[in-house]
C-alpha cells in the first residue's frame, strides 16, 4: 500500500483491494495484472514427501546396480564415495534381499515404516518368510492406522 491510499481512504470512504500479480510481457517486460497468479494446466499437483525408507530402498537398488556393472568395485567403495561408515552401506543394502514383491510396496507405500523393522524382514533368508513377516508387520495397530488422542 504507498502514501496516498490512506488519503484516498479518508476522503472516500471506500477501500478498494485488488489481488494482482507480476506477469511476463513481450520481451521479457514485466507487467502488473489484475488477479491470481495463473496455474497452469500441465502442473503437477505438490507432491507428497517421500517416506526414508524408500528412499533408502531406491538408493540401495542403485547402489547394488553399480556393484553390478562394475562402476564400483565393491560396498567399502561406496562407503567411500557416499562418507559413510562400511557397516552403514552394508544395512542399507541388506534392503536389495528383499522379495521383489515387497520391494517394490516399499517403494510405492505413502505411510514411513521404520527400517530397522524392514532390515528385520529382510534378514530373513526365504520369500515365503519375508512375506509372511511382511504381512504380520502391515497389519499391526500402529501401522493399520495414524495414532490420534491418546
Amino acid at each position: 500500500m504507498d502514501a496516498a491510499a490512506p488519503a484516498v481512504q479518508a476522503r472516500t470512504g471506500l477501500t478498494v483491494e485488488v489481488e494482482v500479480h507480476v506477469a511476463r510481457g513481450h520481451r521479457g517486460r514485466k507487467r502488473l495484472r489484475a488477479g491470481p497468479l495463473p496455474v497452469p494446466a500441465d502442473a503437477a499437483p505438490p507432491a507428497r514427501p517421500v517416506p526414508r525408507i524408500a528412499r533408502l530402498m531406491a538408493m540401495a537398488i542403485t547402489m547394488q546396480d553399480l556393484v553390478d556393472r562394475g562402476v564400483v568395485r565393491d560396498y567399502a567403495a561406496l562407503a567411500r564415495l557416499a562418507g559413510v561408515t562400511r557397516a552403514r552401506i552394508t544395512q542399507v543394502m541388506a534392503l536389495v534381499n528383499l522379495a521383489p514383491g515387497i520391494q517394490e510396496e516399499v517403494l510405492l507405500r505413502s505411510r514411513s515404516l521404520e527400517e530397522r523393522e524392514v532390515r528385520r524382514v529382510a534378514a530373513l533368508s526365504r520369500f515365503e518368510l519375508q512375506r509372511a513377516a511382511w504381512r504380520g508387520l502391515l497389519a499391526e495397530p500402529s501401522r493399520a492406522a495414524p495414532r490420534c488422542c491418546s
